[in-house]
């Protein structure tokens, strides 16, 4: 087999497979014939075999990782190519096909790739004696088995593995990865919502040579050890229309994103207020109604705020929109974490690229805890700093949220509205109580569980729900 040939995908996660199927391919008639040791690797036939039962458990421990369901090698084959991101998938991800001589280089290698899933592994099964092989041929896969990919992404991958059998030529088979690019986009941001950041070891790509990639190089979308950008597999399926009330909050929200997301000029977003309105909820509900529209969401937490201009540096040469989210922001007033953020999100002499804004929660307009010292030259407040400039102190604490565009504010809901948000709540999960008795019990919860806010909405109806076996 031909993977040393490999141009434009040369380098994969799980690449150590394809190679050891590959010297499989090309050597496992000669097991048990004369040589012990085959391009470096044992080559009898009770090594050779052993491979073999090894490969198959590789496709089944994939299978229950990802979900994959069918024919597991045209399944992993698949995979490898939509999580490859190169020169070709980057360009074709959202956009569609590209031009130019690169795609004569994609085609050579999409040719290795078709011998790859026409290739009949009968003779192999037969001369090894492992007729377990067909156990990954039909495979039949758990709900349960997915930890990495949604359902719904699981199915088209499997559903790109059977398109790659029907396709009658590399052409065909280009022309079907090139589309699935253009609906999914490429690797990580293109099947994935909403990512964090993360730290520490990571095992890296193994090249067509089994060669570091560049994740273990240091080249790549963060290095062994540092930092790097990281898929939330599970996030909550929460849509707009889901929260009830605060309308004219989520339109503007909504407006600022749909501009962002169609390309026309949009802010920095801060939705502040009371706790439990619904703030985070309201990006959450954004990640999901826009991720098709290439939004994608990361989360950055304070501390982390030192590596924002490397999250930025990984992101701002792809063709989706980010959303760099901060949620429950605040700064006390020794804290200087909110100087990276003032820096990224403007003034620095880099242009924060337009493919980049920042959303960010807190429960205070100001973000910044001010104190009467900064708004007094009173020397007779001992215990609190003097500053001989205090103008240019208040402004230094309020220029942080200068740079957001759009402020929106979330009150907590009066006695009214939060009966009208349990009632809403009710009606949507089938709770089948009479309304006074309902709104009795809601007024009883809210008193001990933290006052009138959605939140406690939601905690109460979720109460009744534990406690009853209500049927929609």
């Amino acid at each position: 087999m031909r993977e040393k040939e490999l141009i434009v995908y040369r380098t994969f996660q799980e690449g150590e497979l394809l190679r050891d199927m590959a010297w499989l391919m090309d050597h496992y008639e000669e097991a048990g014939l004369g040589e012990n040791y085959v391009s470096g690797r044992p080559c009898t036939v009770e090594a050779v075999t052993e491979l073999f039962y090894g490969c198959i458990h590789r496709l089944i421990e994939l299978a229950g990782t990802y979900g994959f369901h069918g024919n597991l090698w045209h399944c992993y084959l698949a995979n490898l190519m939509v999580n490859n991101e190169n020169s070709y998938s980057r360009g074709c991800e959202i956009r569609g096909e590209i031009k130019g001589t690169i795609n004569r280089a994609v085609l050579h290698d999409i040719m290795i790739f078709k011998e790859f899933y026409d290739y009949d592994f009968q003779p192999m099964c037969h001369r090894l004696h492992v007729p377990e092989f067909s156990l990954i041929e039909e495979y039949e896969s758990s709900s349960l088995e997915s930890r990495v990919y949604n359902t719904r992404i699981c199915a088209r991958i499997c559903e790109l593995a059977e398109d790659f059998c029907r396709d009658g030529s590399p052409e065909e088979m280009k022309d079907t990865l090139t589309h699935f690019y253009r609906e999914y986009g490429v690797g990580k941001f293109g099947l994935h919502k909403s990512f964090r950041i993360a730290r520490g070891a990571l095992r890296g790509d193994t090249g067509a040579e089994g060669h570091p990639g560049p994740e273990r190089a240091g080249m790549g979308n963060g290095a062994s050890g540092g930092m790097r950008i990281e898929p939330i597999l599970n996030i909550a399926h929460v849509k707009l229309d889901d929260l009830v009330g605060y309308e004219q909050q989520k339109k503007k929200l909504r407006d600022n994103t749909e501009a962002f997301v169609s390309g026309r000029k949009a802010n920095n977003c801060l939705l502040f207020g009371d706790a439990g309105t619904g703030k985070s909820s309201c990006i959450k509900a954004i990640a999901n109604e826009y991720y098709h529209r290439g939004l994608r969401v990361i989360e950055v937490y304070k501390h982390q705020f030192q590596d924002l201009n490397e999250v930025i540096g990984q992101i701002k040469g792809r063709n989706y929109k980010f959303i760099i989210f901060m949620d429950d922001l605040s700064f006390e007033d020794f804290e200087i974490e909110y100087k990276y953020l003032k820096a990224v999100i403007e003034g620095g002499l880099e242009k924060k690229p337009e493919n980049v804004l920042i959303y960010a929660t807190s429960n205070r307009r100001h973000l910044i805890r001010e104190n009467y010292g900064d708004k007094t030259e009173d020397g007779h407040l001992p215990e609190i700093r003097q500053d001989m400039h205090t103008s240019d102190t208040v402004q230094e604490k309020l220029s942080l949220v200068y740079r957001f565009g759009v402020t929106i504010y979330f009150g907590a809901p009066d006695k009214r509205r939060f009966q009208e948000i349990v009632g809403a709540l009710a009606d949507r999960h089938g709770i089948e109580m009479p309304r006074e008795e309902l709104l009795a019990e809601a007024n009883k919860w809210e008193l001990s569980h933290g006052g009138l806010s959605g939140r406690t909405a939601q905690q109460f109806i979720d109460y009744i729900l534990g406690m009853r076996n209500w049927n929609k």
